[in-house]
C-alpha cells in the first residue's frame, strides 16, 4: 500500500504525467462495485474473434493481454490479478449487445475494454450508459463516441475518423498536389462507413469545398468482399480520381485495391487506421506499394518509450498497430484503477480520470480529461507503404507525382 499511496501521491502534485512505468506497475486496489477483495478485477471485450474481421478482436486482445499479464507478474493491481473476459461477436452488431450485457450482468466486469468496430459500439455504447459501466478505449473513431458534452462513461483513447479523415483532406490538398475535385470515396456500407466518409465531407467543406458531397462515392456490405460493383462506379471513364479514400475492413480493401490497379487505375489509396495496416500489407503484396494509411498509434519502430515497452512484451508475431492500441488501452484502464484510490468504484473510476493530470503514455504531450473531454490522443501518424513495410510519411509532398487518374 505505501508504494500505491507513494505513486498516486506524486501524480497529484506538481508533475505533468504519469510515467509510463506507473501505469504497468504492481499497485494496490480494493474491492469495488460489488467484488471482494483478492478477487480478480474481471474486465470485459465483446469483439471480433472469429470471421472476416477477427484480426481485429485478436490483435485488441492480445495487446490488453500482454499488458494485463506485465501487471500481473509485478504482483496485480493493489494484490489483485486483472483478468480479460473477451466473448466473440464476429463484427455483428446483433450478437454484440447480448454478450455485453452477460459481461454486466453474470460475468460482473468492472468495465468493457477495447471492443473493436463502430457499429458494435453503437450498441455497446448506450448499454454501458444505462448501466453505469466505464467503456474504455474502443477501437473506433466514430463521433457516436464523441458527444458534445461526452457521455460519463465512455472513454476514447485514440483519435477520431473525423481527425484521421481531416488529415487526409489537409495533406492531399496541400501538400501533394491533388484538388479537392479529384477526390473519391469506397465505404463500408454501415455505420462505421458513414462515420468516416461523413468526416471527410466536413473536413472538406471546412476547407472551402462547397460540393464535396457530389464526390463520386461508393460502397461495399459489411462482412463481404463484394468490390467488384463499387470499383466498376470509379471506372467510369467520366470520373478520373487521383485519390480515393477508403473507409472499410482490409480484406475488401485490399481487394478493391488490387483490382483497381490491374485495371489500370494509378489513384493514391488512402486508408483510415481500422483497415488493420498489418492485414492490407499482407493481404497486398507488391500491389501495396504507395498505399496510405494514417495511424493512430505510432509506427512500430518509432524510438519512443511505449515501443521498446511494447515490443518487451508483444511477441514478435502479434506485434501489430491493433495489439499496440490494445497494450495501449489497458494502459489507460490501469491508470485509471490508480487514481480511483484504494477502494475504486466505476463511479470513482471516471471521476478520478477526468481529475487528474495528462496521461503519460509514452506517445508524447497528451491533453488531460474532464467532463467536456472524454478523448486522450488526438494524434494521427501518416504511415506509406514502402518496400513491403510501412514507414512514417512525413510529409505528403513526397506522394506528389503518383497519382495518375483514371485508367
Amino acid at each position: 500500500m505505501a508504494l500505491g499511496r507513494r505513486v498516486w501521491g506524486r501524480a497529484r502534485g506538481r508533475r505533468p504525467a504519469l510515467l509510463v512505468v506507473w501505469l504497468c506497475a504492481g499497485v494496490a486496489a480494493a474491492a469495488g462495485d460489488g467484488e471482494r477483495a483478492g478477487e480478480p478485477i474481471r474486465v470485459g471485450m465483446s469483439a471480433a474473434l472469429s470471421g472476416p474481421a477477427q484480426a481485429l478482436g485478436l490483435g485488441m486482445k492480445a495487446g490488453i493481454e500482454a499488458c494485463f499479464r506485465q501487471v500481473n507478474r509485478a504482483g496485480g493491481v493493489h494484490g489483485r490479478q486483472l483478468e480479460l473476459v473477451a466473448r466473440d461477436d464476429a463484427y455483428e452488431p446483433a450478437r454484440t449487445g447480448p454478450i455485453v450485457r452477460t459481461l454486466i450482468d453474470t460475468d460482473k466486469v468492472f468495465a468493457v475494454l477495447g471492443n473493436p468496430g463502430t457499429p458494435t459500439a453503437a450498441v455497446t455504447a448506450p448499454i454501458a450508459n444505462r448501466q453505469r459501466v466505464p467503456f474504455v478505449a474502443p477501437f473506433t473513431g466514430a463521433g457516436l463516441l464523441r458527444r458534445t458534452p461526452p457521455d460519463r462513461y465512455v472513454i476514447n483513447l485514440r483519435a477520431s475518423y473525423a481527425q484521421e479523415t481531416a488529415e487526409m483532406v489537409r495533406g492531399l490538398t496541400t501538400e501533394a498536389g491533388i484538388r479537392a475535385s479529384e477526390i473519391a470515396f469506397f465505404t463500408q456500407n454501415d455505420a462505421y462507413g458513414d462515420a468516416g466518409y461523413a468526416g471527410a465531407l466536413a473536413a472538406l467543406r471546412a476547407a472551402g469545398y462547397a460540393q464535396a458531397a457530389d464526390l463520386p462515392h461508393v460502397r461495399y456490405q459489411r462482412n463481404t468482399l463484394d468490390v467488384e460493383g463499387a470499383l466498376a462506379r470509379l471506372l467510369d471513364p467520366s470520373l478520373h480520381p487521383r485519390a480515393v479514400i477508403m473507409i472499410g475492413a482490409y480484406a475488401p480493401c485490399a481487394k478493391f485495391i488490387s483490382l483497381a490497379r490491374r485495371e489500370g487505375m494509378r489513384a493514391l489509396f488512402v486508408n483510415v487506421s481500422f483497415v488493420l495496416g498489418d492485414m492490407l500489407n499482407h493481404a497486398l503484396g507488391a500491389a501495396g506499394e504507395g498505399v496510405v494509411v494514417t495511424q493512430v498509434v505510432p509506427p512500430l519502430d518509432a524510438p519512443l518509450p511505449i515501443l521498446r515497452e511494447f515490443h518487451a512484451e508483444v511477441p514478435l508475431a502479434e506485434a501489430s498497430f491493433v495489439s499496440l492500441e490494445g497494450f495501449l488501452a489497458a494502459k489507460v484502464f490501469v491508470a485509471g484503477l490508480l487514481r480511483a484510490g484504494p477502494e475504486p468504484t466505476r463511479e470513482r473510476f471516471i471521476d478520478a480520470l477526468e481529475s487528474g493530470p495528462p496521461l503519460d503514455l509514452g506517445i508524447g504531450p497528451l491533453a488531460p480529461l474532464s467532463r467536456t473531454r472524454h478523448q486522450i490522443s488526438d494524434r494521427v501518424w501518416p504511415t506509406v507503404l514502402h518496400g513491403g513495410r510501412f514507414r512514417a510519411l512525413n510529409s505528403w509532398s513526397e506522394l506528389r507525382g503518383r497519382a495518375g487518374g483514371g485508367t
